[in-house]
Formats: C-alpha cells, sequence, structure tokens
C-alpha cells in the first residue's frame, strides 16, 4: 500500500490538476482549449489514464500557458546509480558547450585529430552512451575546438567540424533523454554553427534534423514545416549513404511532427518518403548515421502508431513486423521501442500484462535510458494507480521502485 500524497508527485496527472486549478480553468473550460475530452482529462488526473503522448502534452502546455518542463516535470533522481548517474555528468558536458567558441576553445592543447575521430566513434558505438558522454565528451569537444581554431590545413578544419557536429548530436540526445531541454537546444544550435562553417549540405541536414528534435512544444506547425524544407532542402544533394540517412532521418522526423499535430495525410506521405529512401541504403542499424534503415523505419511505425494512441492486439501485431534482432546493436533505440510496445500496450486492460513484460524487456536493453524517460515512469505510475486495488504484479512494482515510483 502506497501513500496517496506520494503517488500524486508522480504522475503528470496530478501536475496537470495543481496547474489546471492554479490557473482557475474547469476540466470542461481546460478540455475545449486543448481540443481533449472532460472525461480523458479527468481520467488522467485521477492516476487512470497515462499522459504520455507529445500530442497531448503539447496541448495541455499550450492550454495553461506553461512549459511543457511544468507539465511532465524535471529531471528526478533517485537512489538508485544507473538511474541517477548519467545525470552528474550533465554539468561537464554544460560547461563544455557553454565556454567553447568557434574562435575561442577552452582547452589550450589538443591530441591528434585522428585519435579524437576514433573516440567520437567509440562514443557512438557505446552501449552506456549516456555515462561515457560525461566522461569523455566535455574534453573531447574542447579538443576538437582547438583543431577547428587552428587547423594543419584546411582538409582537417572540415573533418573537425564534422566531428564536432557528431559530438553535438550526442550531446543533444543524452541532454534530451535526461530532461534537459534546454541543454538539448544549446547544442542543436552549436551543431548548426558548425554545419553553417561546413557549407555543406549534408551537414546542414544533419544539424537541421537536431534543431527540429529540440523545437518547442508550443510550436508544432512551424516544427512540420522546419523538417520538410530540410528535407526538400537536401533532396537535390544525395550522392551517398550518408547523404540518404541523413534525408531518411529528416523524414522521419517530419512523419511525427505531423502525428503530433493530427495530420494523417503528412504522416503516410513522409513514412512513405522515408521505406522508400530505405531501400537505398543497407539495412543495417548499428552503422546507419541515425540507425537509418529499413528496419528502423519499422520501428518508427510503432513509435507513431503508439503516439497516435494505438493500443492491444492491433499495435502488437505491428509490433511483430520489427527485426529486433537487425535493431539488437542500437540498444537505445532497441530499448525504446520495446517501451513504446509496452506503452500502447498498457492501454488496454486485455494487454497489461504482456505491457509489463515488454517494459521490463526495455529496462534490460538499456537501464540508464528506461529509467530516466518520463513517458515509461508516466505509464508505470499509471499501471500501479489502476491495480492499487489489486495485487500488483513484483515484476511492475521492482521496476517502480527503481523509478522511484511509489508502489
Amino acid at each position: 500500500m502506497h501513500d496517496q500524497g506520494m503517488w500524486d508527485q508522480h504522475t503528470i496527472g496530478a501536475r496537470l490538476r495543481v496547474l489546471r486549478r492554479w490557473r482557475g480553468l474547469t476540466l470542461v473550460e481546460l478540455a475545449g482549449l486543448a481540443g481533449l475530452s472532460p472525461a480523458f482529462l479527468s481520467m488522467a488526473e485521477r492516476g487512470q489514464r497515462a499522459l504520455d503522448r507529445r500530442s497531448h502534452i503539447s496541448a495541455l502546455a499550450s492550454a495553461l500557458r506553461v512549459s511543457e518542463t511544468d507539465l511532465v516535470g524535471g529531471p528526478h533522481l533517485t537512489a538508485d546509480p544507473v538511474q541517477a548517474g548519467p545525470h552528474a555528468t550533465i554539468p561537464a558536458v554544460r560547461a563544455a558547450l557553454m565556454t567553447n567558441t568557434m574562435t575561442a576553445p577552452a582547452v589550450d592543447e589538443a591530441r591528434p585529430l585522428d585519435e579524437l575521430i576514433t573516440e567520437m566513434g567509440r562514443i557512438d558505438r557505446s552501449e552506456y552512451k549516456h555515462l561515457v558522454v560525461g566522461q569523455k565528451l566535455p574534453q573531447l569537444i574542447g579538443e576538437l575546438h582547438v583543431h577547428a581554431c587552428d587547423p594543419a590545413d584546411e582538409l582537417a578544419c572540415r573533418r573537425a567540424l564534422e566531428t564536432l557536429i557528431d559530438a553535438f548530436q550526442t550531446a543533444t540526445f543524452v541532454s534530451k533523454d535526461l530532461g534537459y531541454g534546454d541543454l538539448a537546444s544549446i547544442a542543436a544550435m552549436k551543431a548548426q554553427e558548425a554545419a553553417t562553417l561546413l557549407d555543406d549540405p549534408v551537414s546542414i541536414g544533419k544539424a537541421a534534423s537536431l534543431r527540429i528534435h529540440t523545437m518547442p512544444t508550443n510550436a508544432r506547425e512551424q516544427t512540420l514545416a522546419a523538417a520538410e524544407q530540410a528535407a526538400e532542402t537536401l533532396e537535390p544533394h544525395i550522392r551517398d549513404d550518408m547523404g540518404v540517412q541523413v534525408l531518411g532521418m529528416i523524414t522521419l522526423a517530419a512523419a511525427l511532427s505531423a502525428t503530433v499535430i493530427y495530420n494523417a495525410d503528412r504522416t503516410r506521405h513522409w513514412l512513405d518518403q522515408a521505406a522508400e529512401l530505405a531501400t537505398r541504403t543497407p539495412d543495417t542499424p548499428g552503422r546507419n548515421w541515425g540507425a537509418f534503415s529499413a528496419s528502423n523505419v519499422g520501428v518508427w511505425r510503432v513509435a507513431l502508431a503508439t503516439e497516435r494512441g494505438e493500443s492491444g492486439g492491433a499495435l502488437l501485431e505491428l509490433a511483430r513486423t520489427v527485426d529486433e534482432d537487425k535493431i539488437a546493436p542500437r540498444r537505445g533505440r532497441h530499448a525504446t521501442f520495446l517501451a513504446d510496445v509496452g506503452r500502447g500496450l498498457a492501454r488496454d486492460r486485455k494487454t497489461r500484462r504482456q505491457a509489463e513484460r515488454w517494459l521490463l524487456r526495455a529496462e534490460a536493453v538499456a537501464p540508464h535510458k528506461i529509467r530516466n524517460s518520463r513517458q515509461v515512469a508516466e505509464t508505470v505510475a499509471v499501471m500501479i494507480q489502476q491495480n492499487r486495488s489489486a495485487a500488483t504484479g513484483r515484476e511492475l512494482r521492482g521496476l517502480a521502485s527503481r523509478m522511484g515510483i511509489p508502489h
């Protein structure tokens, strides 16, 4: 038996109730502003429905005139070192992003450029990237700036800038995963600065994809427009696998943006574009930029179905089309796929037991990522609340404990 007051602090619905009352809105008024039903919001506030869809969170944050972080909560630390450890790396990453510029690196010396490029590759392939980032990335960013500011020749300058974009990409997504949206935006802007100096369409496309993923949630139409413009700009310049993969990830970002604003036609268009591009590059997610591949397009189909509100058997059938062996080398991507399926299955009473198994598999694949996921935390907290009068599964309670959720 858990304390209700403690539980109230761990669901988005509970924070929604506080913010709604603070704004002096009734459920009916807020529902009208957000385009959602009062019944759904009532169930969410009582912990009976999960608020884990981007479209719902964005609409509610806009209606309440607050930031998404105000609604979903910021990073939450627990006593679990796997969950809390990556957060300790963030201050060093923040310092590296804020103190290094393209004219003045924050360090005086740098290792040979080839060594730095090799180390960046190791970080990209690391199974525990969230921890490695804090240990390796800040110094690496500083040293790459040394080479970019005082290169041996033009080729060295370009290689340093290209590797910096990779470093900023890693910083973007790790920061976003851990709940530091402001830092993710800074890293994306740094990538754009490096890409502008390179004046290369593919590099500009890489930076554009980061910008799209970090745009404000209250700029949903603008995000789709930015993604579509980036795709149109890059498409004429595709010359090799890298170009195909970058364009592919932009089309998937466009499909996500369209899904969030309920534009089914644009979602289908961009998913079809992604599927066609995937036929033009090897189906090797572990080696491709952004993991773009036919297998990863399948993963994104599941993610977008979950975002649309799909649940139960229909979602499970879609998930079975994904070859997990193909995506296994990308542990973070694999874990997110498993969690998306679990979140969707949790919405249907008939498949909640299966949801538990999928969520636990996700945690086993990438515990640091899953234990820091606000979407997974919301699903687990609501599952616990839904089952509070029954015997909640021991394994689900274990996951709740590791995520700091009262159970």
